[in-house]
């Protein structure tokens, strides 16, 4: 898949244009999403900074696995950088 050049695109993620529109589901979907917080949150307790970005690689990586569709989680990255951009807010469906 080409790799968007443009200065305003990430190095790392395909250009838009090449993607198929994925089915990513940005709808709230958690059953228990505060108990899902909560265990987020622990998840990090007692871990430095260098501990807790190596849980959230981890977290990333399983789930990822466990989705399997590269452009699902193609499309994840986009909303997910869209959001991290200052003034934007990621698109909800």
């Amino acid at each position: 898949m080409p790799l968007d050049t443009s200065p305003s695109s990430s190095p790392s993620l395909p250009a838009l244009s090449a993607l198929p529109v994925p089915a990513l589901n940005t709808q709230p979907n958690l059953t228990h999403p505060d108990d899902f917080y909560e265990a987020l949150i622990d998840m990090h307790r007692d871990c430095d900074e260098a501990q807790s970005q190596a849980v959230n690689a981890r977290l990333i990586l399983l789930l990822a696995n466990h989705i399997g569709d590269q452009a699902v989680l193609l499309e994840a990255m986009r909303q997910a950088r869209l959001g991290a951009e200052p003034g934007r807010f990621p698109a909800h469906d």
